[in-house]
Order: C-alpha cells, then structure tokens, then sequence
C-alpha cells in the first residue's frame, strides 16, 4: 500500500511531467501562429497551419491533465494558485478558445480578406495564450504570498517585471518550437525561411534563458541556496552544462537541416525539445518540494490519500490511451506536407 507522501510525490511527477508535454506539443502549434507575422504568402500559412491541423487540438489535452488534476489532488494549491493568477489564467483561456475558433474559420472564409483577418486573429490569439502562460509562470516561480492557507496577494501581483520577462521567453522559445516544426514538416522555400526563423529566434532564446537564470537567485533565498551555496552547485552544474551542449548541437543541425530526409530535419526540433526539458529541470531543482512557493509543500498541499488513489487507478487506465492515441496520430501523420497533396 502506498503511503501519503509517495503518493503526493507520485502525483507532482505526473502533473508536472502533463504540464510539458503540454508545453512541448501545444507550444509548437502555437509557435506557427507567432510566426504567421514573417509568412507574408497566403501559400505558407496554409501549408503552416495544414502541418498541425490533425494534432494541434489533442495537444490541449495534456493541459487539462495538468491544470485539473490539481484540483482533487492537491486542493489547498488550487485555491491558492487560481486567485493568485486569475487574469493571466483568464486571458489564456480566452485567448485559447479565439484562437480555436479562427484555427477553424480560416478554412471558411468566403475570400482571401476574410482569410487575412483569420489568420491575424490566429495570431493574435497565439501571441496572448503564449505570453499570458510566461507571465503566470514568472509569478509563480517568484512566490505567492500566503497567510493563513489562503492567498494574501494583491490583484496586480502577477505582473512583475520577472514575470514580463518569463512572458517573452516563452514566446519566443514557442517560436522556435514552431520554426523547428516547419523545418522539419516543409520543403522548399517555407523550409529555408524556417531554418533562418529558427536560427535567429533560437539566438534570443538563449539570452532569454541567460537572463532568467540570472534573475533566478535573487527571487527566493531558497533559490540561492541551490545554485549558489557549496556542495549544492556541483549538483546543479549539470543543468547549464546541458544548456550550452543542446545548443550547440541545436546551431549545428539546423546548418545541416537542408532537406536532407526526415530525421535531419527532424534533429533541431528534438534538440530544442531538449532544451525545454533541460530547462524545466532547472525550474524543478530549484522550486523543490513547493507547490507554492516559498511556503507550501506537496506534501502540505495533497488530498487525503484515498482520494489520490482513487484518482490514481482511473489515471492509470486513461494515460495510456491517451499516450497511444497521441503517438497513433503524430505516427499517422508522420510526412512532409506539401501545398498540392498534404501529407506524404
């Protein structure tokens, strides 16, 4: 039988392990609309938007997973962290669902001005659901005050400028998701603007997490005591190690992501992946055991262990149908698309 504390400990892994398999298959989707700007041909965008159409809404998935199975399982998180972040989480959602709906309407349109407006909107609303999800990250990793197991936080406490910085990350780290998706999914012209889209974004990325890393230390004490603080930074080396090794493998596949077969132009997008995941380590090293930092643990924050197995056992039949399905489509539609003939 499993006891309280493996059970909360199993349950943070497989909501943060949702919360970036989210991260990684919704941030390439919304990365073609933050690119849509730089795709100046009617032809591009539709081969863009033709390259996530079978996957882009079983992304979303994993969000649900993530962002719902905090409620039964770790309930005093979900009642602290919602009030917290209501307007960013607000923005998000409806930035989400305006996006869904243009996704939908540009395939519609009656003529190509209406399809104009679509596809602006599709941006737009790639452009504000990317940036609203760094802004609530950066508040939550700098803290959310807490008295009395309740949010004690003021309304505007989410903006900060940490949190606007965490913001442009993420847009700009989608971005690269979403250049390397198209190196990967295209040919021809739309290739060859993606590589350089790829090259250029994956540049500010880099300062991105530069920055943040530097900012890192002086949000918590905590924080400073696991980067800074000897025997502890020889623990955490690995991560910036990792960082500089995934980018320069990054940089050099996407030089040889010339049309070359699949898994050439596949590489840069796995590498960036790896940079995602590296990252989210780092975030993890840091934040480690709170679900609410600085105060409240995973252990503090979890719900009566019969309800968590409870949960678990229904967790356990759905993951896997949910992990086959997924691979099943990206499988499917495993091919290049081509303007012509979609898929091949």
């Amino acid at each position: 039988m499993l006891d309280a504390n493996t059970l909360a400990f199993i349950w943070a892994v497989l909501i943060a392990t949702a919360v970036f398999i989210y991260v990684c298959l919704d941030g390439f989707d919304l990365g073609i609309g933050i690119l849509f700007p730089v795709l100046p041909h009617k032809e591009d965008r539709d081969v863009a938007v033709n390259s996530v159409a079978p996957v882009w809404d079983g992304n979303e998935t994993w969000l649900v997973l993530g962002g719902v199975g905090l409620f039964p399982v770790f309930p005093l998180a979900y009642a602290t962290i919602l009030p917290a972040l209501y307007m960013p989480l607000l923005l998000m959602l409806l930035a989400l669902v305006f996006r869904g709906v243009s996704f939908e309407m540009r395939f519609r349109a009656a003529n190509e001005v209406q399809q104009l407006w679509w596809d602006r909107a599709f941006s737009w609303g790639s452009y504000v659901a990317a940036f609203t999800q760094g802004i609530a990250l950066g508040a939550f990793v700098q803290g959310i005050e807490v008295r009395d197991r309740a949010y004690a936080g003021g309304w505007w406490d989410w903006l900060t400028p940490f949190s606007v910085l965490t913001g442009l990350a993420l847009v700009t780290g989608y971005g690269v998701l979403g250049a390397c998706w198209l190196v990967w999914k295209t040919e021809g012209p739309l290739h060859d603007r993606a590589r350089s889209q790829a090259r250029s974004m994956g540049i500010a990325l880099l300062l991105f997490i530069l920055a943040v890393s530097l900012c890192m230390p002086f949000l918590q004490p905590a924080f400073r005591e696991r980067w800074l603080s000897f025997p502890n930074m020889l623990f955490a080396a690995p991560v910036p190690i990792l960082v500089l090794v995934l980018a320069w493998g990054f940089f050099r596949a996407l030089e040889r992501a010339d049309q070359h077969g699949l898994w050439a132009d596949a590489k840069p997008f796995v590498l960036v992946l790896g940079l995602f995941l590296v990252s989210y380590a780092g975030l993890g090293v840091s934040m480690w055991p709170w679900i609410v930092p600085p105060s409240i643990s995973i252990w503090d924050a979890a719900a009566p262990p019969s309800t968590q197995l409870f949960l678990l056992a229904g967790t356990a039949v759905l993951l896997p149908i949910i992990l086959g399905y997924t691979a099943y489509v990206y499988w499917l539609f495993r091919g290049k698309v081509r303007a012509d003939a979609g898929y091949h």
